[in-house]
């Protein structure tokens, strides 16, 4: 089974109106302003699911500022999981500087159908994702729900890239170091934070979290691969795309040619995501 953990579908009518979103939200725009930018539909996922041969994706919103506009999204994703039960995941929006709207939210999309939280971008969200007390709300509902919560990840040196911005592994491991019990996974490979796991201190702080593998060929070497098994567990890295960015095959066929055992091609092409996210 191919499980690609991190995709991203939006409505038709922003990819329609982008216009009219632009302006409104920093991370819209920052991802979306340039008209060349690829935003997919859940139609258009399926159909390249089909064609790629990937059985499931999670589909994952972006990081709205506008409380408005994660439950306006949300909606969608909650509608996208509903049509295609056995092909999308579905993970929401969340702004927790809405403080209990947010709260209210999360059950709402809870009882939707949602697996998960993500991504968050707590740069362009403008909250503390360091700050217990503000964080605690979410985090509580999403333990007790057994949700996964997905964040942007990025490196604090190297080349910038449109949505690079600035949630770097120092920033993630206080996160981490705050809620021990939640699942978190860190996409774009954490920005770095797996290779810190060679000190066991951070080894044993990072046992709930994961890696994705999103935009991996825009970031890093393909021996990111190995080296990241070596140190962190090759039982700690998630297939993701970054899809509609990536085509969804192009990083599965990365993985296939770098000469890792067949089990753990299974694991990191889909059992690890399949043993997360609890699926029978």
């Amino acid at each position: 089974m191919i499980i690609d953990f991190h995709t991203h579908i939006l409505p038709p009518g922003i990819r329609t109106n982008r216009t009219h979103y632009l302006g409104q939200d920093v991370c819209f725009d920052i991802l979306y302003a340039n008209p060349k930018a690829k935003i997919a539909t859940a139609e258009e996922i399926v159909e390249n699911m089909d064609k790629e041969g990937i059985d499931i994706s999670v589909v994952l919103n972006i990081g709205w500022s506008n409380h408005e506009l994660c439950c306006e999204t949300n909606e969608y994703i909650m509608e996208a999981i509903a049509r295609y039960p056995d092909k999308l995941i579905g993970f929401c929006a969340i702004q927790p500087l809405a403080g209990k709207k947010a709260v209210r939210e999360l059950e709402r999309c809870i009882r939707g159908g949602v697996r998960g939280i993500g991504e968050l971008r707590c740069d362009t969200q403008g909250f503390d994702i360091t700050n217990k007390t503000l964080m605690s709300p979410i985090t509580e509902v999403a333990i007790e729900h057994d949700l996964v919560v997905l964040t942007h990840s990025s490196e604090p040196v190297g080349h910038v890239y449109p949505g690079k911005g600035a949630i770097t592994p120092d920033i993630l491991y206080r996160f981490i170091q705050n809620f021990p019990e939640l699942k978190v996974v860190c996409a774009h490979w954490g920005g770095g934070l797996p290779f810190y796991a060679l000190m066991p201190e951070v080894a044993e702080t990072l046992s709930n979290v994961y890696f994705d593998t999103a935009a991996s060929p825009f970031l890093y070497h393909d021996t990111i691969f190995k080296y990241v098994a070596e140190i962190a567990g090759a039982d700690k890295i998630l297939f993701g795309s970054d899809y509609p960015l990536i085509q969804q095959n192009r990083i599965v066929k990365a993985i296939r040619s770098l000469g890792f055992s067949e089990e753990t091609k299974s694991m990191i092409l889909g059992g690890n995501a399949k043993r997360l996210l609890s699926l029978a």
